[in-house]
């Protein structure tokens, strides 16, 4: 019996799947801040797509609860409030716990090599790149839950520390990215120990730092350029 012939993803598909990639990585990455408005000819002309294309990514980020939209009025970078983003961080705590007492049982020395290794990648980044530093922060957390083992969990936690990212623009106050690559040295090391409370206590402290630097911020600009800024996402 021949096996059944698998469909090519469409083409529809995948440049859906390259705005959407595009749009996340630029919220992710702090260039698309909360209120910015995103106009699907503007999407589209930057990405070389059509406006259905652009409406789907939306849909996508609109799920994943990063972007806001509303009838006849389009779509926006989410502006979450100061309680629901309490309930990220909340839950986030809750998720990364639960992440390090799975992970401390089962890690393995390629796994802390590979932890070990993405902290380089920060410290390089933190030094000359600072989009790439925040999203290489959040992709710490997520590869953690990666190595869990536990998909569901993984998921979940990709989620929550992209929405993170978000809410940090949004409420924030200036500090050293180097405590935050010190704290995810100290994560490794715990793990490393196979000491799922440490590595708990380590990642409480580092949440818990994180959040405590939750602030109103008043430097929204009104006046921003979306088309410059997605031409560095639109590759």
């Amino acid at each position: 019996m021949n096996a059944p012939v698998r469909k090519p993803k469409s083409v529809t598909g995948t440049r859906s799947d390259s705005v959407y990639a595009g749009l996340r990585r630029a919220i992710i990455e702090q260039a698309l801040m909360p209120g910015d408005k995103l106009t699907e000819d503007v999407i589209g002309d930057r990405f070389g797509v059509s406006r259905t294309i652009v409406r789907t990514a939306l849909a996508r980020l609109h799920a994943e609860g990063l972007v806001d939209m509303q009838p006849n009025k389009g779509a926006t970078i989410a502006q979450p409030s100061l309680s629901e983003a309490q309930d990220v961080f909340e839950t986030r705590m809750c998720l990364e716990r639960q992440v390090l007492v799975r992970l401390a049982e089962k890690v393995t020395d390629k796994d802390i090599e590979r932890l070990e290794q993405h902290v380089a990648l920060e410290t390089k980044a933190n030094a000359h790149d600072g989009p790439a530093a925040i999203r290489l922060a959040g992709e710490f957390h997520i590869l953690l839950a990666s190595l869990s083992g536990n998909r569901v969990l993984a998921r979940y936690v990709d989620e929550v520390v992209s929405r993170c990212s978000l809410i940090l623009a949004l409420y924030s106050r200036p500090h050293s990215s180097d405590c935050s690559i010190n704290e995810h040295q100290q994560i490794i090391d715990a793990l490393r120990a196979r000491d799922s409370q440490a590595a708990i206590d380590a990642m409480d402290h580092h949440l818990r730092a994180v959040t405590d630097r939750a602030l109103l911020s008043s430097n929204s600009d009104k006046h921003r350029d979306i088309r410059s800024i997605l031409d560095r996402y639109a590759s």
